[in-house]
């Protein structure tokens, strides 16, 4: 399915629409952008026509001093039948031979006011952002403490009860039931809800409630970049878990390692409390504090002097 298109960035961006018309329902695949000045000088070897061409005040001073038919011939070579749009920068006029070409295969000839570094970066981070990898993930998104904890577990295991108890307690609901994730880094997942339950809890035995309409506008937001998982799991008596904090186990998430935490769960344990001190201690190991670390560190020392003293 097409995410975005070349009238989608004329919106975002307000760019002017110079000629091109019947172009504007192209696909844009790619958040990579272009700035064609090899090509202005006549290698079009490795062009990406499939990317946003944009020209700024050294590709056009190049070009205008080529001779009329060299103008000609590259402005044709640049408008391809998959070129989702030309975009000039800082309100340059258009050379006549680019709006001649465009016309040939109906690409869009576009102009903005901002600077060309400043226009390709913005232009970057939007269609990163839009393009980006995407998944969906069955668990609850909550931002405690300003870390987004990602609550995982079979059904009917405790998880929406768990993110009300959090949000009692002044955290942030981000999605429940259906976690939509996006890849806008290389190590970076932001999470967010479904339009259709965005802000909505189910609670079994109660219903569908609204976190926003019941606690406010600050128990909610809209998305939040993913830093932890935690899986909640029914107790099991014959499994060993963790108990010093020692082993370090990861989710695998698009092509992202997330940090990961089993949570047995068993009458009589506060599941929100855990949470929430799960994620204050994820805040202490990234600043440099790592309890478990330190009492292995200690109790190695204390077995060390013990043994100089037996001999």
């Amino acid at each position: 399915m097409v995410k975005v298109r070349t009238k989608d960035i004329i919106d975002k961006f307000k760019l002017e629409l110079i000629c091109g018309e019947d172009g504007l329902n192209r696909p844009i695949t790619t958040s990579d952008i272009s700035r064609p000045g090899i090509e202005m000088a006549g290698y079009f070897e490795f062009y990406p026509s499939e990317r946003i061409q944009l020209l700024g005040k050294t590709e056009l001073s190049f070009f205008n001093q080529l001779s009329s038919e060299k103008r000609q011939e590259r402005a044709e070579m640049l408008c391809t039948d998959i070129t989702p749009g030309v975009i000039i920068s800082r309100d340059l006029d258009i050379p006549s031979e680019l709006i001649e070409a465009s016309k040939l295969n109906d690409v869009p000839i576009l102009r903005s006011k901002f600077k060309t570094t400043r226009l390709s970066s913005r232009l970057t981070n939007y269609l990163e952002s839009i393009l980006a990898p995407t998944t969906a993930i069955h668990g609850v998104l909550v931002d405690i403490y300003g870390i987004g904890v990602l609550i995982t577990g079979k059904s009917g295991v405790g998880k929406s009860e768990t993110a009300l108890d959090l949000v009692r307690r002044g955290h942030r609901l981000v999605a429940d039931d259906c976690v939509e994730i996006r890849q806008e880094d290389l190590d970076t997942l932001v999470g967010n809800a479904p339009e259709l339950i965005q802000h909505l809890l189910e609670i079994r035995g109660l219903g569908i409630i609204n976190v926003m309409t019941l606690f406010g506008a600050g128990a909610v937001r809209n998305y939040k970049r993913i830093g932890l998982v935690v899986n909640l799991e029914l107790w099991d008596q014959m499994k060993v878990y963790d108990r010093l904090g020692l082993e370090e186990e990861t989710m695998r998430i698009i092509d992202c390692d997330i940090p990961k935490l089993t949570v047995p769960v068993r009458p009589g344990r506060n599941l929100a409390v855990i949470i929430e001190v799960a994620a204050m201690n994820f805040r202490l190991k990234r600043m440099g504090v790592n309890a478990a670390e330190q009492f292995s560190n200690r109790l190695t020392d204390v077995i060390e002097d013990r043994e100089h003293e037996e001999f």
